[in-house]
Formats: structure tokens, C-alpha cells, sequence
């Protein structure tokens, strides 16, 4: 009996490294020169594997198998420069709300540059609950075809729980159900996060959303247009105001809303399906709902200006010369601004447009600089104020520059927490309260072993502070960071930093 629970353990194990890895099983058995039918055995339990074959497996997956454990460390080699160019990959937050608008579209979708990323997988994983048809048809662009029903269990897949994303599921499932259950959400650590905003925009379009201890019941009657005032400058909610009133025939007024990069991706997106949405850029938004949205699609998604922002602040942490490319230039501006008056000197190139032709791309390389602690605090504000995904880049920035640099981050109650863990590298980072810190500089940095934060950016700059502090240092658990970055380590490496996965 335990022998057959062991292999179930191990087919177990293999299935949800190939799923990761966004291998089907004929993908994987094509690999190891097998059948599709002995990779389901596999996966089943139902085949007894030899040592060598979990080798095998192990290397076609790049993962050891033997070991029987999915987390996943980093060393680094630290105190290198960084040199070169490199390419700012697609918008993670793009990509989460255009996978759940692509499900208000009765007919194909098909999403071009979706980065593979942890955060993609997991949704996907929903997405085939809900009986949503997908595949990679090249190596970025996710060809999607929803069902003529969806399952509704789907909504209590165990990857809703660790997905603040899950939540934009809403408006498409509420277009097809009047009453439905979704589990919680989840996401970064960093507080507090209510659904207040959620609930007050989708409110006013006629869905009521009712609070139980592990799921959010959610029904309507009659769906309304409506004149809505966002209770605050929520992304996602202001993406889920948009996507349940782009079916909601008449005109929906949305004021307060943030013109964050996703949220304009959504916007651009729906304009391509045959929804007039006025004032795209602003904080009023008028969307003209239709009945429905039935049409073969293909849509590119743009860069991400928050991974701009991390191999900004490597190149400025190690004081390298390093050209990033494909920055989206109208949600870097401020922090650009911020930057130059802490001292940095950097170049910018003419501006041209992302493969969306609406978003707008420079090249900026940043230069060797002596840099001086601002004597303004640095903090985040809805756009086009400095993001608050960037406002945490800026801390290792701090630990460089000459004098105490105070970084507010008034938006989550436990996230400045996390600034503290540069102090494991050397860093002079004080805490004043759950949301201040005064960060003391500039300071050596040093190698040391730190686990990762439970939140994405976080753990980031902890890796940054690493590529800066000479010596080896080790990373663990990545998972974080594997949510929201595509290949980081050969990224990273391909511009002069050293660091080895450790599996």
C-alpha cells in the first residue's frame, strides 16, 4: 500500500511540474520519446519508476524530481556590474485582466505576449475548471475559446485562493449567471486588502456581493447602467467596473478612476472588441455597453513599466551602465523625475509604439551616478503619481545615496515590514511604523541568506540588494518572485549578474 501512495505521491508531483512547465502530456511524452497514454499512467500513479527515469523526467522538466520538493532557492554571486541592453518584458497586471475579459468574448480570443509566468499559470489552471478551451500557439500568444456554458465549480479551484486576480472573473461570470459562488482571493501579504471597491462600483451596476467566512456569493436581477463614484482608485476594481458595464447595454459613467497602465490595457482591449469607451487616459471613463460581444480577436499586450523599474534600480543599486528597453515612458515619468533629483544621470531615446500601437516605449540607459537622498519623502499615488508596485524599487536605490531618504508606503499596513529585510545585507533601513522607514546611506552591502517575503516586490529588491552586495548570497523559496517575473535568472544573467538556481 505505501509503495503504490508513493507513486501516486511522485505522479502527482510530475503532473504539477509539467503543468507549470504549460506542457500538455503529449508535449512532455514527445520529450521523453514516449506515449501520451504512459504520461497519464505517470501521472496516475499507476507505473512504478525507476531512478534513472525520474532523471529523465526530471531533466525534460528542469526540475529534480528525486527530492520530491517544488521550492526553488537562488544563489548569488553579488558585487558584479551589469552591462549591456535589456528588453522589458510584458505587463504581468496586463496580462491577468485581459485573460478575464478575454472570457467576456463569446467567440476566439487570441492574447499575444502573455508572459509565463506563475501568476498566468495559475489563472489558466481556473480557466480549465471552467471548461475555457486554451493552448499556446507560439511562445507568448494564448489562443483562448470559452465554453457555451461555464462550470461554475471551477470557481473553487484552489488557485482562486492564492490570486487577487481571481476577482476580475466577476463581471464575465455574472454575464452568464444571475447567482454564483467565488472563494476568497488572495495574493501578496501585505495587509489588509478588503473588497470594499469591488463591491461599491459593482453595486451600482445592480450585482450584489455578500461576505461568508471562505467565499463571496455574488447574484443580480436586473443589471443597470449607471453614473459610479470608485470608492477609491482601485486597479482591479476600476477593470471590473469596465468589463461588467461593457455588457450592460447604455452608458456607464466611471469617475475616480485610475488610468493605470492595466487598467488602460483593459480599456484598449474592449475598444478593439467593439466597445466605445470615452475618456481612456483619464480618470472619467464613459463606456458604452453593448449586448454582446461575439467576435474573433487578436490583441497585443504591452511592457510592463514595474519590471522597467526593477532593472532601473539593479543598474542604479550596482552603479552600472545599463540600456532597458521598451520602457513605457508615461508610467515611468515620475519615479524618472525622482531619480534625477536624488542625482542619477540617465539618457532616454525617442519614444515609439508597443505592439498595441496605443503604449508608448523609450529606451532609457542609466549611467554610473553619485546619488543623494531626496529631501522630499518618496511615496506612491494613484497615476500618474509614482506607482505603488515601484515605490518599493526605490528602498535599495536609498541604501546608495548619501544622507536618510524617508519612503512612505501609506497603501498597505505591512509592506514597509519587508524593507527591513535589507538589513540582513548591511542595509540601514529603520522602521517608524508599519508604513515609514528611514533608510540611512549610502551603506556596503554584504552577502547573507534571506527568505523570501510573501509578497512580489518585496522579495525583488531583496534580490536586487543581493546582485549588489559582494560575496555569496542565497535567496529562498522564490515562488514570489517566480509570480510575476518570466526566465528573471537568465535574464539578470545575460547582463552581467551571476546567480544559479538551487533546486
Amino acid at each position: 500500500m505505501k509503495k503504490v501512495d508513493n507513486q501516486k505521491a511522485i505522479g502527482g508531483f510530475i503532473k504539477k511540474l509539467r503543468e507549470k512547465a504549460l506542457l500538455t502530456q503529449e508535449e512532455l511524452a514527445n520529450k521523453l520519446k514516449t506515449s501520451q497514454s504512459a504520461i497519464a499512467r505517470i501521472e496516475k500513479g499507476g507505473q512504478n519508476l525507476t531512478a534513472a527515469e525520474l532523471l529523465k523526467i526530471g531533466e525534460a522538466l528542469n526540475h529534480k524530481i528525486i527530492s520530491l520538493s517544488d521550492s526553488l532557492d537562488f544563489r548569488i554571486y553579488g558585487g558584479n556590474k551589469l552591462q549591456g541592453s535589456i528588453k522589458t518584458n510584458t505587463s504581468k497586471n496586463g496580462a491577468m485582466g485581459l485573460l478575464c475579459a478575454s472570457l467576456l468574448n463569446k467567440n476566439t480570443t487570441i492574447l499575444c505576449n502573455i508572459p509565463k509566468i506563475e501568476e498566468v499559470n495559475r489563472m489558466l489552471e481556473v480557466f480549465s475548471a471552467l471548461g475555457v478551451k486554451y493552448r499556446w500557439i507560439k511562445k507568448q500568444d494564448l489562443e483562448i475559446i470559452p465554453p457555451q456554458k461555464f462550470n461554475f465549480e471551477g470557481l473553487e479551484h484552489p488557485s482562486i485562493a492564492i490570486m487577487r486576480s481571481s476577482l476580475m472573473l466577476i463581471p464575465a461570470m455574472i454575464h452568464s449567471r444571475e447567482k454564483f459562488s467565488l472563494s476568497h482571493s488572495g495574493g501578496c501579504k501585505m495587509g489588509e486588502r478588503t473588497i470594499a471597491a469591488h463591491r461599491f462600483v459593482l453595486e451600482e451596476l445592480g450585482i450584489k456581493i455578500e461576505t461568508q467566512n471562505d467565499r463571496y456569493n455574488i447574484y443580480h436581477k436586473n443589471l443597470r447602467p449607471a453614473k459610479i463614484v470608485m470608492y477609491e482608485a482601485s486597479d482591479t476594481a476600476a477593470e471590473n467596473a469596465i468589463m461588467a458595464a461593457a455588457l450592460i447595454p447604455g452608458k456607464t459613467e466611471i469617475h475616480f478612476a485610475p488610468p493605470n497602465y492595466q487598467v488602460q490595457e483593459v480599456c484598449f482591449f474592449l475598444e478593439k472588441l467593439g466597445v466605445k469607451i470615452e475618456g481612456i487616459g483619464t480618470t472619467n471613463l464613459i463606456v458604452h455597453g453593448v449586448r454582446e460581444i461575439n467576435k474573433n480577436v487578436e490583441y497585443y499586450n504591452s511592457e510592463d513599466p514595474i519590471e522597467s523599474m526593477m532593472f532601473i534600480s539593479a543598474a542604479v543599486t550596482t552603479n552600472s551602465k545599463l540600456t532597458i528597453k521598451k520602457c513605457p515612458i508615461d508610467f515611468l515619468s515620475v519615479e524618472l523625475v525622482k531619480l534625477k533629483a536624488m542625482g542619477l544621470k540617465f539618457k532616454i531615446s525617442r519614444e515609439y509604439l508597443a505592439m498595441n500601437k496605443r503604449t508608448k516605449l523609450v529606451d532609457i540607459t542609466v549611467l554610473p551616478s553619485k546619488l543623494k537622498a531626496p529631501k522630499d519623502k518618496i511615496h506612491a499615488l494613484p497615476y500618474p503619481g509614482i506607482n505603488s508596485d515601484n515605490l518599493p524599487f526605490f528602498v535599495p536605490i536609498a541604501t546608495q545615496a548619501e544622507g536618510t531618504t524617508l519612503i512612505h508606503d501609506w497603501m498597505w499596513e505591512n509592506r514597509a515590514v519587508y524593507f527591513t529585510e535589507l538589513n540582513r545585507l548591511g542595509a540601514n533601513v529603520n522602521l517608524a511604523d508599519p508604513h515609514r522607514v528611514f533608510i540611512n546611506g549610502p551603506t556596503v552591502l554584504k552577502s547573507a541568506q534571506v527568505v523570501c517575503p510573501p509578497a512580489l516586490r518585496p522579495a525583488m529588491i531583496i534580490l536586487i540588494a543581493m546582485l549588489a552586495a559582494p560575496g555569496i548570497s542565497i535567496l529562498r523559496n522564490v515562488y514570489s518572485i517566480n509570480r510575476g517575473y518570466e526566465d528573471v535568472v537568465d535574464r539578470l544573467n545575460s547582463i552581467g549578474a551571476n546567480i544559479e538556481k538551487i533546486i
